[in-house]
């Protein structure tokens, strides 16, 4: 193994604490540093990747008053649901913190103290909305009103939803507290602020040495700087997050937006805490040699980028990002998917129906490097049964299969090498350069495809050098090509496993081989021995069919259309609600969702096919009444006829269907 050479501190935006991870987050600011952080591993390089927990802020808040529960309620059930969907999909943090830990806490509250102490923060007094029954002031998400530009009723405090306006709480006609509906009176509270504007010139002339970064990152941080920066309010006044540590600044906290990115370095701290070496988290966030580069998505550029820098700046001593490869977003089928609307495919719910490889390379192939990608149901098919199935999995198989009955599952020998057998592993070790300067520069799916490549001259070689054919005239020559194509197994486990870790893992065991080798630089090399035996096969990539697509496919034009705009009285009215009773139920086979259904709905029967499965036994259906459209175009799901669609409630991943609290007859109206 060759000595360490290169030192990276690898982040990822800190999700906020307020809802589930969804696939767009996964493509814009996880998934490619994964890719990145296994990739330097394989490298040898000295690499930690730090991520976290983002639990402060006033969305948090409110859904805990909406929710009647505690803030650490809140971000408990989410902190620990998101932890384990990065888990399950192979995103391999070397620490996933919190900001709600007591370190992050006392991190933010130095800096803080820091900038206060050098005399750089500035106080200002501001006009805000103050309630009196609550006898706090109102952050923005707690107030609502008119928007001034469109007269949308329920617009937030800083945002109108339906226009998109960028707004402030005093900018609201006729404003009311969220919390109580009371109208608030206008009152002074002194802030904070952290002049920005002050660090432009400094900033300006950095990111003008950074030539190197995407090109969206550059132009939407000159965006800013053409705009001029401005002082920023660092504090506010809420009960929730990290505590202004000033004598007489009781009831206010540091803004999310200064103190979340402090978590990369809370994080770091924690992280060689851990590991009983807590002063070592200097050596890689104060440290030149080091090369920090931060994964985000491209609504974050500003923070990262213009941000986060000047504060580190200011406090002196830390290191600034060397890259900041911010993605654009990933889109659902033409729609954008956003947390708070509930909308997008939750990283929870796909792992469950998918295997995660299929799901990471569907994504990694896709991924919005420089615009926008939409992510289509079908095409994780279509990467699972033509590229990953065909190509990997055959070539993968083939080999081992051959190997098992031919040679007693074992490694055969190598004898005369042929030119077409050079060729390959010089065809290797040279597109392993290729692939790495794909990589060193973020150009992931470029990296990928080259891959891929890899593996289609593997079947290339397999099948011009026919050993089904040497087997019978020539036995080492046969045992050559094989003994070859088993090497070939063994680099493409290493060039795959930055996107492909689970996969990898399998194919090592398959080969019976370990990690003792397992280097980028072992790429097209000869490291398995001869004459050792083989692991179990299994087929990687199991055919996926058009059922399970559809059936994903529906779900997501249900949601759209549940997206809509609004509809008027009359068309409602067309909609036939009718109370039905469920006489017959039983399961499809080959399916994990659908039942089909045998439904009275008055004297007449109709068949329902529903995805309700993973949610009711069939026994715990029948005789139910339910809630049924009973004017819906017939369709056919796997096959099979439905006549209707039944009603049912989708809250947290658990699903309940929507019944009738007193006993009625079949086939009457709902109105």
């Amino acid at each position: 193994m060759k000595d360490k050479k290169n030192k990276y501190l690898v982040t990822s935006a800190l999700p906020y604490a307020n809802g589930h991870l969804h696939i767009g987050h996964i493509a814009g600011a996880y998934l490619p540093a994964d890719i990145y952080v296994r990739y330097r591993k394989l490298k040898n390089d000295d690499i930690i990747f730090i991520c976290g927990s983002d639990e402060h802020g006033t969305a948090i808040e409110m859904s805990a008053i909406k929710e009647g529960v505690t803030p650490k309620e809140i971000i408990d059930n989410y902190h620990f649901s998101n932890k384990k969907a990065f888990e399950d999909l192979g995103i391999n943090f070397d620490i996933y913190s919190r900001t709600s830990n007591p370190i992050h806490h006392d991190t933010s509250q130095e800096i803080f103290l820091n900038l206060f102490k050098k005399g750089i923060l500035i106080q200002k007094k501001e006009k805000q909305l103050y309630s009196e029954r609550e006898k706090r002031f109102l952050a923005d998400r707690y107030v609502e009103g008119t928007c001034p530009k469109c007269g949308y009723e329920e617009a937030r405090g800083d945002q109108c939803e339906k226009c998109g306006t960028n707004l402030s709480p005093l900018e609201l006609i006729n404003p009311r507290s969220k919390i109580t509906g009371d109208t608030p009176v206008i009152k002074e509270s002194t802030h904070y602020y952290f002049p920005l504007g002050k660090y432009q010139t400094e900033l300006e002339s950095w990111i003008n040495t950074r030539q190197h970064w995407k090109p969206n990152v550059i132009n939407y941080c000159n965006g800013w700087f053409k705009s001029g920066l401005q002082d920023r309010a660092i504090t506010r006044d809420l009960d929730w997050g990290v505590k202004v540590p000033l004598q007489g600044n009781e009831g206010k906290v540091i803004y999310v937006w200064f103190e979340a990115p402090i978590g990369y370095i809370s994080a770091t701290k924690e992280l060689f805490i851990n590991r009983k070496e807590p002063e070592k988290w200097k050596e890689y966030w104060c440290n030149p040699e080091v090369k920090l580069i931060h994964f985000i998505g491209k609504d974050n550029i500003v923070f990262h980028a213009i941000v986060f820098p000047a504060i580190l700046k200011a406090n002196g001593d830390f290191i600034l990002p060397e890259n900041i490869p911010a993605n654009e977003f990933l889109n659902l089928e033409g729609g954008k998917q956003s947390k708070s609307k509930g909308h997008g495919v939750l990283v929870k719910d796909i792992v469950k129906e998918f295997n995660p490889d299929v799901i990471r390379y569907t994504l990694a192939s896709n991924l919005p490097e420089n615009r926008d990608t939409d992510f289509y149901w079908k095409d994780i098919q279509t990467k699972n049964n033509n590229e990953l199935a065909a190509i990997l999995g055959n070539f993968i198989n083939r080999t081992v299969v051959f190997a098992k009955s031919k040679f007693n599952n074992n490694i055969p020998n190598r004898y005369e090498e042929y030119k077409s057998d050079t060729d390959i592993f010089d065809y290797l070790s040279l597109q392993k350069n290729v692939i790495s300067k794909h990589y060193d520069n973020f150009r992931f799916k470029d990296a990928i495809n080259e891959t891929m490549n890899c593996v289609r001259a593997a079947n290339k070689y397999f099948n011009d050098n026919e050993p089904w054919k040497e087997i019978k005239n020539n036995i080492h020559r046969a045992e050559t090509i094989i003994n070859n194509c088993l090497q070939i197994c063994y680099s493409v486990s290493i060039l795959i496993s930055p996107f492909l870790p689970f996969t990898s893992e399998k194919i090592l065991k398959i080969l019976n081989a370990g990690k003792k080798d397992f280097y980028w630089e072992n790429t097209g090399k000869i490291i398995l021995e001869a004459d050792k035996s083989l692991g179990k096969n299994e087929i990687l990539f199991p055919q996926i069919n058009n059922n399970e697509i559809m059936q994903e496919d529906l779900n997501t034009t249900t949601e759209q259309q549940s997206e809509s705009e609004l509809i008027d009285l009359e068309y409602f009215k067309k909609i036939k609600l009718k109370v039905a009773k469920i006489i017959e139920c039983e399961k499809i086979p080959n399916s994990k969702k659908l039942v089909k259904l045998k439904i009275e709905i008055g004297k007449k029967t109709k068949q329902l096919v529903a995805g309700i499965s993973e949610y009711y036994k069939p026994e715990e259906l029948l005789g139910k009444l339910i809630i049924v459209v009973d004017n819906l175009k017939k369709t056919k799901l796997m096959g099979i006829e439905s006549e209707g669609m039944l009603l049912a409630a989708k809250k947290n991943g658990k699903l309940t269907l929507l019944t009738v609290q007193k006993e009625i007859e079949s086939g009457s109206e709902i109105s």
